[in-house]
């Protein structure tokens, strides 16, 4: 229970993908955090790639950045919509300038690179969208996970058990402070 007492924001789109958003979700839960599941409405059914059904908590609109100590972004291809959003980008802009934990893994390092904030980071991510990290000025390694600062990057599914291991330690560690 690491986490007891800390918040975590998640954000959610149509066609994320699966694994990337119940085993987060999942592992922060029983590591004893609070997970928040925000979306273009609230209370709002969203379904993975697979068909896995979550329901958002909040609208983008609803919450602040000051109510939590870190945020999660899923992959698949829910990340191409939530970087259109205004409201996901200032969040995310407002997580980075604060430096809470940032965690996104496979197709989700887009919303950082729309919110501009990863110039100067090493990242990873699916290497599908390396050239998008790259262009937004991060510097991309093909590993399962890196954490620089406060931004924890991870490649893909199979990546999860290591990807969160990170995350947790690094939102711990951040709520120690």
């Amino acid at each position: 229970m690491e986490l007891k007492g800390c918040k975590v924001l998640a954000f959610v789109d149509e066609d994320f993908e699966d694994l990337e958003m119940w085993y987060p979700v999942l592992r922060l839960r029983e590591a004893g955090a609070e997970v928040h599941v925000a979306g273009d409405k609230a209370n709002k059914v969203y379904h993975g790639k697979y068909g896995v059904p979550i329901t958002s908590e909040y609208d983008f609109a609803d919450v602040s950045s000051s109510d939590y100590a870190g945020l999660y972004v899923p992959g698949g291809w829910a990340p191409d919509k939530l970087r259109r959003y205004a409201d996901v980008l200032k969040l995310t802009k407002q997580f980075h300038e604060a430096e809470k934990p940032i965690a996104h893994i496979c197709h989700a390092g887009w919303v950082l690179a729309s919110a501009k904030i990863c110039a100067g980071y090493t990242m990873t991510s699916t290497p599908g969208i390396k050239d998008d990290l790259e262009n937004a000025g991060a510097i991309w390694v093909d590993q399962e996970v890196v954490v620089d600062r406060h931004i924890v990057s991870g490649r893909r599914p199979p990546d999860l058990p290591a990807f969160m291991k990170q995350f947790i330690r690094v939102l711990a560690e951040h709520e120690a402070r």
